[in-house]
């Protein structure tokens, strides 16, 4: 049945109004530090004490309300840096609504950027004097609305905010716009309350309630426009006053043992990522790499945003233990925009960091056919536990026929609680749809209010195991499958195959859906010792043994072409629609030349 409750006592008070506080009684304390390694390798780190914070957003705040009134759109159009904190912070002390987004010249996310800056049509844009030519070029290329005025927040006099106080804000009021990431269907902008905001961030803190909590610190380079990022970097340091330490995401990507090295010079940190990223920097963890570095202080590595695959856990654990990694420090948890993140955590049922993760192993076929039951047979699957929530509500429902599923029955993931947002801006029909959800039949749980969250998954002996989205659930001759399955039987057929690069879908049939899968070419094996028939043979066979599924049809794409969410994630949607195109970049065409 339903896991949680509510908090009665949780402080929706806006965190923006905690800043202000922070100034004050902590003026001199280090707020932020953004490291930048554009321009030293091994990073010039530049800080904000809150005083200094403060008097940025201030200024902003004012700047703001130059082209603006309250309840107008402020589009953050600016890259990775403290100036895009205090931005966001000077929206909310303006109550003009924020729109996270990025700077035009990010590469692989114009469409989306349109997408969304048309949709919530602001009345100014904040950017930054190096981004303006992008941002101006962006206006003249595309037919998008003309914001009032542009602000350079590099260039904003800090004079100007001296005496501006504060307006009364209530936590009902909006704060900004999450646009998703669109893995599924086009961006959609969640409209996210300065109650929610900080309830979101209580409620973590309540849920791994770390050791001298004062004393914590958040190393993080996420990307600010996304909903992980902005809690992690912002919302979270603001409840308690805490220093968080921001490096741009390229600057990961680059080098990824820079995260860890950030984090060893911390005694008391914690950080989150999305599950491809601690692969990827358990991928780059050998002797030389590790030398120097000290993770004993490290308490929570927050894992999600993704489906998160229990080898991952195991490798990352593995890697770092020589360099003082505890077992049960990385922490699984399922969250997404519509709850503002943060839903359920690993931390909420297993708080000893010295205990790895949960995972269970249920029987393979048992979970296509929608049940979750435990099993020691060699062909098990293995789930990764999403612990459970705090201070909200997570019940897993049939929804048809929006009644309760019990324990061990799949079902749609259901949420309610203070951190869910009000809806999708502009589009009532999908707001009514997503988050005006009632059970049927409830019984010691709300009827409605309820945000439908789109995920299938199940509940076991407490905790939440989440399987797959609903849009990509695979239905091959009556059986479920879930497409991420798929796709790492996949990756584990042939070395041919870049890991994390494989879509999974669905397309029509004469009597039942069939199969495709797409994958990326691995570029470190070179192309002239390329085998496509033996990897089709290698893949294909896996997949039968592992799911008893017929492959429709295998195609090897070049690296880079398989279409991915500007949060990484693989969209399998825009994947389908380039198959059925005939758009893919199929290695065979080029070896064909």
């Amino acid at each position: 049945m339903a896991l949680g409750s509510l908090l009665p006592d949780l402080d929706r008070r806006p965190l923006v109004g905690l800043l202000a506080e922070h100034a004050v009684t902590k003026p001199a304390a280090k707020a932020f530090t953004f490291v930048d390694y554009s321009s030293d390798r091994d990073g010039a780190k530049h800080t904000l004490s809150w005083a200094e914070a403060w008097r940025k957003a201030r200024a902003v705040a004012v700047s703001l309300l130059e082209y603006a009134e309250p309840g107008d759109r402020a589009a953050l159009l600016l890259p990775q840096s403290l100036d895009y904190l205090t931005s966001m912070a000077g929206a909310f002390a303006a109550q003009v609504i924020a729109v996270p987004l990025f700077s035009p010249d990010l590469p692989g996310n114009a469409d989306r950027l349109v997408r969304a800056y048309s949709d919530s049509a602001p009345a100014v844009i904040v950017t930054t004097a190096a981004a303006l030519p992008y941002v101006e070029k962006f206006l003249d290329e595309h037919d998008v609305p003309r914001p009032r005025g542009i602000v350079l927040s590099d260039e904003i006099d800090e004079s100007i905010g001296e005496g501006y106080e504060l307006p009364s804000i209530s936590p009902d009021d909006l704060a900004y716009l999450q646009y998703t990431s669109g893995s599924t269907s086009a961006p959609a902008g969640v409209e996210i309350t300065h109650g929610g905001f900080a309830a979101n961030a209580r409620q973590l803190w309540t849920s791994w309630d770390p050791p001298e909590i004062e004393t914590c610190e958040a190393v993080t380079w996420l990307p600010l426009f996304h909903d992980m990022g902005l809690v992690t970097a912002l919302a979270l340091p603001l409840v308690h006053g805490n220093h968080v330490i921001l490096a741009d995401p390229m600057s990961f990507l680059m080098r990824p043992i820079r995260w860890m090295r950030l984090i060893s010079e911390c005694p008391n940190v914690y950080t989150a990522g999305p599950n491809f990223a601690y692969d990827y920097v358990a991928g780059q963890a050998n002797a030389k790499s590790l030398e120097g570095l000290d993770l004993s202080g490290l308490n929570v590595c927050l894992n999600g945003a993704e489906p998160i695959r229990p080898s991952t856990v195991e490798n990352f654990t593995r890697a770092f233990a020589p360099v003082g990694l505890r077992p049960g420090v990385l922490r699984p948890a399922y969250g997404l925009a519509e709850a503002t993140v943060f839903v359920s955590g690993s931390f909420v049922t297993n708080p000893d960091p010295s205990v790895p993760a949960r995972m269970l192993k249920v029987d393979r076929e048992a979970l296509t056919q929608g049940r979750i039951v435990p099993s020691d047979a060699d062909k098990a699957q293995s789930l990764v536990s999403n612990g459970a929530p705090q201070g909200q509500y997570v019940a897993v429902v049939d929804p048809e026929t929006r009644r309760e599923r019990p324990d061990g029955v799949v079902g749609e993931i259901w949420v309610h609680g203070p951190n869910v947002g009000l809806g999708y801006w502009n589009n009532p029909e999908r707001s009514a749809e997503t988050f005006g959800a009632v059970i049927e039949d409830a019984e010691g749980i709300p009827a409605g209010g309820w945000m439908r969250t789109g995920d299938f998954g199940g509940v076991h002996a407490g905790e939440l195991y989440v399987t797959g989205r609903i849009k990509d659930l695979i239905i091959v001759d009556g059986r479920n499958h879930y497409p991420q399955d798929v796709e790492v039987t996949t990756e584990a057929a042939s070395p041919a195959i870049r890991p994390d690069y494989v879509a999974a879908f669905a397309v029509s049939g004469e009597e039942t859906e069939r199969l495709v899968v797409v994958a990326e070419r691995n570029r470190r094996l070179p192309v002239a010792k390329l085998d496509l028939a033996e990897v089709e043979r290698a893949v294909r066979a896996k997949v039968n043994q592992v799911h008893e599924m017929h492959i429709h049809e295998f195609v090897l794409i070049e690296p880079g072409s398989l279409s991915r969410t500007s949060s990484g994630k693989v969209a399998r949607a825009a994947t389908r629609t380039r198959y059925l195109d005939g758009d893919l970049v199929r290695t065979a065409d080029r070896l064909a030349r």
